[in-house]
């Protein structure tokens, strides 16, 4: 589920309407229209961590959307792929949300996991049969 698809439906269960949450966040009720429609995400932390306590949910719920992911994942590698997949994200979501990394170093963290990424994908390519190749 998407970011603004949680928004929306934790909203609804609260029985909030768009300009309570936004005065209960203290932001505006454009920007909470944006949160649900999925124009945008929280900038600070802090703003995702405000509703967490709204909702009474773990902030990193609303931080992930890992729930396609780890389906996809099954569906194109089975029940490993998937456990894989899983433990992945959890141990990366608690290095950004539990550890003591400050801000530039999360984001050089992040950046190395991508290059790692497109490297081994690009790496990969020449073992993958030529009728999956790209």
């Amino acid at each position: 589920m998407k970011f603004g698809e949680k928004v929306r439906k934790l909203r609804k269960e609260k029985g909030l309407t768009q300009s309570e949450l936004a005065e209960e966040l203290k932001i505006t009720l454009r920007t909470v229209q944006n949160y649900e429609s999925g124009a945008v995400h929280p900038k600070s932390r802090e703003t995702y961590y405000r509703l967490a306590d709204v909702f009474g949910v773990d902030s990193n719920y609303l931080m992930t959307e890992d729930e396609e992911i780890i389906r996809d994942a099954y569906e194109k590698g089975g029940s490993r792929s998937a456990a894989d997949v899983e433990e992945l994200i959890d141990g990366i979501c608690g290095l950004f949300a539990g550890g003591s990394l400050p801000e530039e170093d999360m984001d050089a963290a992040m950046k190395a996991i991508s290059d790692a990424y497109f490297s081994v994908k690009e790496e990969n390519k020449k073992y993958a049969p030529k009728k999956y190749r790209q």
